[in-house]
């Protein structure tokens, strides 16, 4: 998931950068749900140990694709407003995900009697 909202932040902050260049049509990545979803089916690849799976990550993570956005008259779909919530939800998202990993690895140290 944080891997997920860091790559989603990056297309949105592009879409940012490109706000006033006429005929930019603005780029959103799929839910995050719909990408569990097909990573958690049994026909995906797994990576076992570090160096299984020499695919990068970029090409496991779902493409942005141009949005369905009213165009102003320049061409341009980049709505700031509604790019500034996407940011913030990405950044929820991945705030979520570190907390999560963080929890977890306290549970083990518990459970190893190493709590820091």
């Amino acid at each position: 998931m944080a891997r997920f909202a860091a790559a989603r932040h990056s297309v949105i902050s592009e879409n940012i950068a490109q706000a006033d260049v006429p005929g930019y049509k603005a780029r959103d990545m799929p839910a995050f749900a719909a990408f569990a979803a097909r990573s958690a089916d049994a026909t995906m690849p797994k990576a076992t140990r570090q160096g299984h799976m020499t695919q990068p990550i970029a090409q496991v993570l779902p493409q942005a694709s141009e949005t369905d956005d009213p165009v102003a008259p320049n061409g341009n779909s980049v709505v700031i407003e509604e790019q500034s919530m996407l940011a913030a939800e990405a950044a929820g998202q991945h705030r979520l995900a570190l907390s999560v990993y963080s929890k977890t690895l306290d549970l083990l140290r518990l459970g190893l009697g190493r709590l820091r």
